[in-house]
C-alpha cells in the first residue's frame, strides 16, 4: 500500500490541503480521510502538513467551508459532517502518535469545531447538513457525527476535561437516528445503510441485523458496494468504508471478500478509481480519488489490526 500512499502524498498540495485529485476540489471530509490514509501508511510528516491546514483554514466560528479550490474557498457554506471529521482524524493521529504536544495545538481546534457543530443542532435531536439547507438532515451525515462526537469526547478525556453536553448531544442525536426516521431525508445510498454502524449509532445484535438486512440489496458479490441500490455502480469508497465497519466487528471472511474486490478498481500506479460500471463494463467516472485511496489504506489497517483505526473505527458507547 505504499505505492497508494505516495499516491496521495503527489496529490497533495504545498499548503498540506488533500485535494480529491490533482487540480481538483478539497472538501474537509475527504482531506481527512486521506490524511489518515497517509498516516497508517507510515507518511506522519503528510498527514500532520495535512492538520496544518485544517487549523490554519479554521474560520472564527470553528468551521470550514465546504469545499476549496486552488487554496481559496469554492463553496462557503458550513457542511456540518466535514467540520465535525476533525475529531475523528484527530484521534486516530493522537492514538497512533501518543504526542501529546501535537494534541494540545489540535483540541482547541477540535473544541472550536464540534461548538459550531453543535450549534446546528435542532430541537429533534437531529443535525442539519448545511446553513443554507436547514431542513435537510442526513442519516449518513448525521451518524458520522455521532461518531465524530465520541472521539470528541474521548479526547476532551485526555486533556482531563468533561464536555457533559457533548455527551446528552451526541445521545440526543442517536436517539433521533433510532427513533424519529421521518426527521431524515430518505436517499438510496449505501452509506445511510452501513454508516450508522461505523457510526456507533447502531451497535451490538441491532447492527448484525441491520448489516444483514441491507447486505443483499447493497452487495454485489465480486464487485463490492453499490453506491445507490438501483444502479449498476460499484464504488471503492462504499466498499473500502463497508470493509473497514466488518473488520473492526471482527467479520474478517466478508472484510477480506470486499477487499479483494478492490483489486478491480487499483491502478497500475497505486491510486483507486472512484467506481466501475458493471453493466457498461467501464470506470466511471474517470477519476481516481485520494479519498478512495485514504479509505482503501483505513479498511486495510483495520483488516490487519492496526490498533489506532480498530479503535477510532470500532463500536463506541456513550
Amino acid at each position: 500500500m505504499k505505492a497508494t500512499a505516495a499516491g496521495i502524498a503527489t496529490v497533495q498540495r504545498p499548503d498540506g490541503g488533500i485535494p480529491w485529485e490533482p487540480g481538483g476540489h478539497l472538501d474537509p471530509w475527504n482531506h481527512l480521510e486521506a490524511a489518515m490514509g497517509l498516516d497508517v501508511a507510515g507518511l506522519g510528516s503528510e498527514a500532520e502538513a495535512a492538520y496544518e491546514w485544517l487549523v490554519r483554514n479554521q474560520r472564527p466560528d470553528g468551521s470550514w467551508a465546504a469545499r476549496y479550490r486552488d487554496g481559496r474557498v469554492d463553496l462557503s457554506t458550513m457542511d456540518t459532517n466535514f467540520t465535525a471529521y476533525v475529531a475523528v482524524g484527530a484521534r486516530h493521529h493522537f492514538l497512533r502518535t501518543g504526542d501529546h504536544a501535537w494534541l494540545d495545538r489540535m483540541w482547541p481546534v477540535v473544541d472550536r469545531a464540534v461548538g459550531a457543530v453543535l450549534r446546528r443542532q435542532q430541537p429533534s435531536g437531529a443535525i442539519s447538513w448545511r446553513d443554507d439547507e436547514p431542513e435537510v438532515r442526513l442519516v449518513a451525515g448525521c451518524a458520522s457525527i455521532h461518531h465524530a462526537l465520541t472521539q470528541a469526547l474521548a479526547l476532551a478525556s485526555v486533556q482531563g476535561l468533561d464536555r457533559p453536553q457533548w455527551r446528552v448531544a451526541a445521545q440526543r442525536l442517536r436517539a433521533a437516528l433510532l427513533g424519529e426516521p421521518g426527521l431524515f431525508t430518505a436517499k438510496p445510498h449505501a452509506m445511510d445503510w452501513y454508516y450508522p454502524v461505523l457510526g456507533s449509532v447502531v451497535t451490538g445484535s441491532d447492527a448484525t441485523e441491520r448489516l444483514a438486512a441491507g447486505w443483499d440489496r447493497f452487495v454485489e458479490r465480486g464487485l463490492g458496494v453499490r453506491c445507490v441500490h438501483h444502479e449498476p455502480w460499484a464504488t471503492g469508497g462504499e466498499t473500502a468504508e463497508l470493509a473497514l465497519t466488518l473488520a473492526t466487528r471482527g467479520d474478517h471472511a466478508r472484510a477480506s471478500e470486499l477487499l479483494a474486490c478492490l483489486a478491480r478498481l487499483r491502478h497500475d500506479d497505486g491510486s483507486y478509481w472512484t467506481g466501475y460500471q458493471f453493466v457498461d463494463e467501464e470506470f466511471w467516472p474517470d477519476e481516481r480519488t485520494t479519498w478512495t485511496s485514504g479509505a482503501v489504506l483505513l479498511a486495510t489497517a483495520a483488516f490487519d489490526g492496526d490498533p489506532a483505526t480498530c479503535e477510532v473505527f470500532g463500536e463506541q458507547r456513550v
